[in-house]
């Protein structure tokens, strides 16, 4: 447990002094050995450090050979929040939980009402993570007769930090999506959480949702 603490501070130190500038996109970080003694610990723990970043997308390069800071991933557009996702995706978490005050006004159901949830990691040719979307529904899923999305921003988790390969409180795009059906009854809703270094949202005209729930931060996308 101690390991993984460790080599995970060595990788959000390694971001910290990527984002600082102090290495640059192309350019090789030092060799495991040479940076294991400069912060005083083992080899296998850079290593470890190495290996996320890698599959974060942070970092590039081969296994015992130069490795080195990634390119910026390339830019997309959302221009429809209700598209699905065109490469593949991770299902990493699909535990019940209680609505809250604002996912019970989302949803119109009553805080403390069990919902399923469900979080896709959704990945991009290279297999990096592009986006995450938790969904809340009450019951069985339904097919929806339209949506309705807000724009807005929110400071990452931890856990959203370490899927998308970006630092804790990173500022991230944070979509609101509600699912409608034929009758203006809320069935389902989501937050897509978006990296800002690797997204520009251009949102056409959707239905404009009550106010009443609107999270902070957030703007109506006419």
């Amino acid at each position: 447990m101690a390991e993984d603490a460790r080599y995970r501070r060595i990788a959000a130190d390694i971001m910290r002094r990527i984002a600082a500038g102090e290495w640059r996109p192309g350019q090789d970080l030092p060799s495991r050995a040479e940076l294991a003694a400069e912060l005083g610990v083992n080899p296998q723990t850079v290593r470890l450090a190495y290996d996320l970043l890698r599959r974060t997308g942070i970092l590039d390069g081969e296994e015992r050979k130069r490795v080195y800071v990634a390119h910026p991933p390339a830019m997309r557009t959302l221009t429809d929040a209700d598209a699905d996702w065109p490469f593949s995706s991770e299902t990493t978490d699909t535990r019940p939980r209680a609505a809250t005050e604002e996912l019970a006004a989302r949803l119109g159901v009553h805080v403390g009402a069990t919902l399923q949830r469900e979080t896709v990691e959704c990945l991009d040719p290279g297999g990096r993570s592009a986006m995450l979307i938790t969904s809340w529904w009450r019951g069985r899923r339904e097919p929806h007769a339209s949506f309705a999305a807000e724009l807005g921003s929110v400071a990452l988790t931890e856990g959203q930090a370490h899927a998308l390969g970006l630092l804790v409180d990173t500022v991230a795009f944070r979509v609101v999506r509600t699912r409608f059906d034929p009758h203006g009854r809320p069935l389902e809703t989501a937050d897509l959480i978006l990296p800002m270094d690797r997204w520009l949202i251009r949102l056409g005209p959707v239905r404009q949702l009550p106010t009443s729930w609107r999270p902070a931060g957030s703007r109506p996308v006419r």
